[in-house]
């Protein structure tokens, strides 16, 4: 293959990516969301409220809630007060999973874009006479997808690792954040989710017309994210270091069979809608 094709590929559909505000303004949003804005309200929110710790342990759900969690969770966090406790399984633990809707929903939307996009701006047909292999053209698109989701995801581990390290310090007693689990995830885990909703965006888009009908369905890839979510609530799932691993392990299998099925059916003609 040539790689210089495959750059140029790549960088032609970053900077239509960055021309199209629906596109990469989700890219913001999601990180300052899911790194700044929700730990903050969950560590600082009640002394804003004005409420004490030892109050709002008191509650009753609060105690419920702690009633609920895994035991491997208690485990994790045997000689911890009960704040503690709340902090450690709703930040590291019960947000881990909500953590890869950022590579899904970034891959496939940078996807969707490049895909779709280029029916609706009409450059479809350009592509028809580049010199690039249909390989070459696949992985242009693959790169302009998947690099800037995992980099994304990456800044935003960073910057969720300050703000609860400067933020939740003061509660934990010392720098703690990230636990073991994290590593994997988002070593292991992100870029495979990450290829996941590319290949899912490539499929979709050779099946529709829009990049608003290529975005809201691959919003579709969410869903097993939250099932992760109510299953670790519930306690049937908890996402310890071999659980993670085991989880990317089934992730990028399924994404070697996508990648296959999208190689062997990706045709530029597909794209245009006509066989």
């Amino acid at each position: 293959m040539n790689w210089r094709i495959i750059r140029a590929i790549a960088l032609k559909d970053l900077r239509e990516v960055r021309q199209n505000g629906m596109a990469w303004k989700p890219m913001l949003i999601l990180p300052l969301i899911f790194c700044v804005i929700m730990p903050l309200i969950f560590l600082i929110g009640p002394q804003i409220a004005g409420q004490s710790a030892e109050e709002m342990f008191q509650d009753e759900d609060i105690s419920q809630f702690f009633d609920m969690m895994p035991e491997a969770v208690k485990a994790t966090a045997a000689g911890m007060d009960e704040q503690q406790t709340f902090t450690l399984f709703l930040l590291a633990f019960l947000l881990a999973p909500l953590f890869l809707i950022m590579p899904i929903m970034t891959a496939s939307v940078i996807g969707s874009d490049s895909f779709v996009g280029e029916k609706e701006r009409k450059t479809m047909e350009a592509l028809l006479y580049t010199p690039a292999t249909e390989r070459e053209l696949f992985t242009g698109k693959m790169l302009a997808s998947v690099v800037p989701a995992v980099l994304l995801t990456w800044g935003g581990f960073i910057v969720y690792t300050l703000v609860l390290n400067i933020a939740g310090g003061p509660i934990m007693g010392r720098i703690w954040f990230p636990t073991p689990a994290w590593w994997p995830l988002i070593l292991w885990v992100t870029p495979a989710v990450a290829t996941m909703g590319m290949a899912a965006a490539v499929l979709i888009s050779a099946r529709v017309n829009t990049f608003i009908e290529a975005y809201q369905t691959t919003g579709l890839l969410v869903l097993p994210v939250i099932l992760l979510v109510i299953g670790q609530i519930g306690g049937v799932v908890y996402l310890s270091v071999e659980i993670v691993l085991l989880v990317g392990l089934v992730i990028w299998l399924i994404d070697a069979a996508l990648l296959w099925f999208g190689l062997r059916n990706f045709h530029r003609t597909a794209l245009l809608g006509t066989r």
